[in-house]
């Protein structure tokens, strides 16, 4: 067992922390909330994530977590501190790594033995550097400190799986000895350990961010082109997927990723080569193709209804992705704010992010209580996020309910022969309807 600190209790931190306590490790976790530490001693999730409050509560039963707003008496004899506060993209592009620094000043200053300072939060290459220059400088006594480079791959939604059952952990460090430290931290996680240089370690996030990114990208190009050509995205990729040099995940259509991570890392890695007098022609690409494939279903849209004004528009599913309360980068949000400039009324519906767009946009009347609500009387239906309870409406559901049946569907949640056989004039992504095969 290790004494861990951690510093930061958003996606990466509180699923980090909760992560170690759960492998056996004494664990106290850092934020400067005192309403968010409060309700997380009281067993409250500050975020939405499957399985994260009971794993939480389960430590907190144990024991074998804590949380608090005390920053230099947490980090003054741990074993090991780690840095898991966010990293957002500044205006152009470029991470923001003042967190980071901060909290590495402060460690600095507060640490009083021999320790390992682990960097989970997703920082460019070379940061590791500056935060041990950081350290080093901030420093009040002769305490030994290794910073190792040990990026996170939780993907919102799954993290706590993500955390438990991960297909790799990778430890970037020149150091044999803390190395070894740090394979005593997860000797009970069970995944496997790669060790390699800090700078490698720090490119092995962003590298596999951006190719997940990139396949994503593709394969919304290939759905793009299927809407022209006729043949069936679903169909495509299917035939794809069984080549293992290709592999089947990552390859649904869509209109585009969102969340924390693909957006801020494949700007923060082009930025980063830029600044090296490097273009990265491939995420160049990926980004603009994925700020276009966002307004897909408006394009689809206005082909059918070129004017919006006075047009009931229902919107279900708001989130980024589904099993989670994430809005970063959600395609609803500006596609809502289109419709609404150009006269639409809204009808819009989430099991879990109602609140937080109504606040963004300042707008709680087109929240609506039930997917029913929000599709009555609608001359059109948005799908932006694939939620269960949304893959599961009947066909007949939007035809009894609507004024005009029609769905427009960025994540290709139905079966496009059921629906046009219930009547609903049904458009997906990359599936255009050429024909009714006979349903067994």
């Amino acid at each position: 067992m290790m004494k861990i600190t951690v510093a930061g209790v958003g996606y990466v931190g509180l699923v980090s922390a909760v992560g170690f306590a759960h492998h056996g490790h004494a664990v106290t976790a850092v934020d400067l909330d005192p309403i968010k530490i409060a309700g997380l001693n009281a067993g409250i999730s500050p975020i939405f994530e499957p399985g994260l409050e009971e794993l939480l509560q389960e430590q907190l039963t144990a024991k074998r977590i804590q949380f608090t707003t005390e920053g230099a008496s947490a980090y003054s004899d741990a074993d090991a501190i780690v840095i898991g506060v966010g990293t957002p993209e500044n205006e152009d592009g470029s991470a923001n790594l003042t967190a980071v620094y901060q909290v590495a000043h402060e460690i600095g200053r507060s640490i009083q033995r021999d320790c390992l300072i682990i960097v989970k939060s997703t920082v460019p290459v070379g940061t590791n550097d500056k935060v041990e220059a950081i350290v080093k400088e901030a420093l009040r006594n002769t305490a030994k400190v290794h910073v190792i480079s040990n990026p996170e791959f939780l993907a919102q939604g799954s993290a706590v799986y993500d955390t438990l059952h991960g297909s790799r952990i990778i430890i970037g460090t020149e150091s044999k000895t803390a190395e070894e430290k740090m394979r005593a931290i997860y000797a009970n996680y069970g995944q496997p350990i790669v060790a390699v240089s800090r700078k490698s370690a720090e490119l092995v996030k962003y590298a596999s961010n951006d190719f997940l990114a990139l396949k994503i990208s593709f394969v919304n190009e290939i759905a793009n082109l299927c809407d022209i050509l006729g043949a069936d995205v679903e169909e495509v990729t299917e035939g794809m997927g069984y080549d293992p040099r290709i592999g089947n995940s990552f390859l649904r259509a869509g209109i585009g990723y969102g969340g924390s991570c693909f957006p801020k890392d494949t700007k923060a890695l082009h930025w980063l080569a830029e600044d090296h007098g490097f273009v990265l022609r491939t995420i160049e690409a990926a980004i603009k193709i994925n700020e276009k494939q966002k307004y897909t279903l408006i394009h689809k849209l206005r082909k059918e209804v070129p004017h919006f004004a006075g047009k009931k528009i229902a919107v279900l599913g708001l989130t980024f992705k589904p099993n989670t309360d994430d809005l970063r980068e959600a395609p609803s949000i500006p596609n809502i704010k289109v419709l609404q400039r150009e006269g639409a009324i809204i009808q819009a519906y989430d099991p879990i992010a109602m609140d937080a767009v109504a606040a963004q946009l300042g707008d709680d009347s087109i929240m609506k209580s039930s997917i029913e609500e929000a599709l009555a009387g609608a001359d059109a239906c948005l799908i932006f996020t694939e939620w269960e309870e949304i893959r599961q409406i009947y066909p007949a559901t939007f035809t009894r309910l609507m004024a005009n049946p029609h769905v427009l569907d960025g994540r290709n949640c139905f079966n496009k022969y059921e629906m046009e056989l219930a009547g609903v004039a049904y458009q997906s992504i990359g599936r255009p309807l050429t024909k009714v095969r006979q349903l067994q």
